[in-house]
């Protein structure tokens, strides 16, 4: 079967992925899947981007409700990263009239940025610089669980936003900060930007091909990792509250996330003083570990151990090189990876790709076919699996979207509600979670505290 994924043709490909994936209608949304496990708790998202959107993207999976404060007029700032747009499919502008009400901002479409970290969420727009708006979010802060920010270090305090003021009026909030460098420290004051952080971080240095300049990773992994860091820290967060009845500030940063991520070439250092290198796909540590090249196309293969060279060398129908004093021993094969490397070039580049996995099928090694995109949601794992998810959107119809990465036996991790419109439920969070009547929602309204936009219903 993997084998065949080569000559699939991008539509097949998609042909494939739209065969198994897994749909969910306006009707079928929400209220007709199980609750999750963290359903009952309610997070206010002052996060834009990705770090902090991924974090509360995760928590919205397993059934928070989420409450994604947005900018009045833009919102996020993914909501114009584009193009790839998915365009709107109907009209966006509805026709309530009144004073309270105004005609939402006209956006090219829904951004694919903005949709891949967004689901499961309500969105309401709010302007914390003035005094009604700073009230709206006080009052959300007072009712809510978990409060999760990623501004620079001292703004939200600005506007009494701060965990030290929200503290003394729900002693249980939980309250995360996601900064570039942390709160403390001769950088705290610095916006943080993944790809700064990948270079100040060390990654970009040991990224890249060995004897080549340093490179970006190809997706913000800092940011994500950093989201996925707090997301567990709130959890733990939560559950600590259920034993002390209080709640607590995380002080979490891309640069120790990252730094933290070095793993074993940090503890290189650590331990032995050894400086990291480039060494493109290959290991430092083991060979063969690295991608080849065949005649028309790229294959990873690694072999941890002598058995596993062995039965690669077979395969290969070389048996006489793990006897050969060169690659006796995963240290020989390192000090010699060159030659090892060569000889396995030799063999490889004759024969193409699908040559290549026939011959490796069944072997016990671990390899696999250098993907594309569209081969990896192809990819007969990810199709049975069901990893991706499409969900009818109101404005833009249906959108395909990755699902959450975990299963479980007894809880539910999924797709509960499409990515919001800006500022969508701001009427809806105003009356439903805050109780506020008709009066208390034209004064916030006429004050500039919130934007309510007249959408299409």
């Amino acid at each position: 079967m993997r084998s065949k994924l080569l000559t699939l043709g991008i539509w097949r490909a998609r042909a494939i992925m739209r065969s198994r994936v897994r749909y969910y209608s306006a009707d079928t949304l929400a209220k007709d899947l199980p609750a999750g496990p963290l359903a009952g708790i309610r997070v206010l998202d002052l996060t834009r981007i990705l770090a902090g959107p991924y974090c509360t993207m995760l928590l919205g999976d397993l059934g928070a409700q989420i409450i994604k404060v947005e900018h009045p007029t833009r919102g996020d700032d993914t909501r114009s990263w584009g193009p790839p747009f998915k365009l709107y499919e109907r009209k966006v502008t509805g026709t309530c009239h009144g004073p309270l009400y105004k005609d939402p901002p006209q956006f090219t479409g829904e951004s694919a940025y903005y949709l891949c970290v967004n689901r499961n969420k309500q969105s309401i727009t709010v302007d914390m610089k003035t005094d009604e708006g700073r009230q709206i979010l006080i009052d959300l802060a007072r009712s809510s669980d978990v409060l999760v920010e990623n501004y620079v270090p001292g703004k939200l305090a600005q506007y009494g936003l701060s965990y030290e003021e929200l503290r003394e009026i729900n002693p249980r909030l939980v309250y995360a900060s996601i900064t570039g460098y942390g709160s403390t420290g001769p950088y705290s004051g610095r916006p943080g930007y993944d790809v700064i952080i990948e270079a100040e971080a060390g990654l970009m240095h040991i990224t890249g091909e060995e004897g080549g300049g340093p490179v970006k990773v190809g997706v913000a992994v800092t940011d994500l990792m950093t989201g996925l860091y707090v997301h567990g820290a709130i959890m733990a967060a939560l559950i600590s509250r259920s034993s002390t009845g209080r709640g607590q500030h995380i002080d979490a940063s891309l640069l120790q996330t990252q730094v933290s991520m070095l793993a074993n070439i940090g503890s290189n250092y650590l331990i032995g003083g050894i400086e990291a290198q480039r060494w493109g796909t290959r290991h430092a540590s083991i060979a063969p570990y690295q991608v080849f090249a065949t005649k028309d196309g790229s294959i990873c293969i690694g072999a941890g151990n002598n058995a596993q060279f062995s039965s690669l060398c077979h395969t290969l129908r070389r048996p006489d090189l793990p006897n050969d004093p060169r690659f006796r021993t995963n240290s020989d094969r390192i000090e010699n990876h060159v030659d090892l490397v060569a000889i396995i070039n030799q063999v490889l580049s004759a024969m193409t790709t699908e040559e290549v996995l026939d011959m490796l099928e069944g072997c016990g090694l671990p390899y696999g076919l250098v993907n594309n995109v569209a081969q990896t949601f192809a990819h007969p794992q990810v199709v049975a699996r069901g990893v991706v998810r499409e969900i009818h959107h109101p404005f833009v119809g249906d959108i395909r979207v990755v699902g959450p990465a975990v299963e479980y036996s007894e809880s539910t991790a999924d797709v509960r509600l499409p990515p919001p419109m800006l500022g969508q439920h701001t009427e809806q969070i105003l009356r439903s979670v805050l109780g506020y009547n008709d009066q208390q929602i034209e004064r916030a309204v006429r004050g500039g505290g919130a934007t309510i936009y007249n959408y299409n219903r």
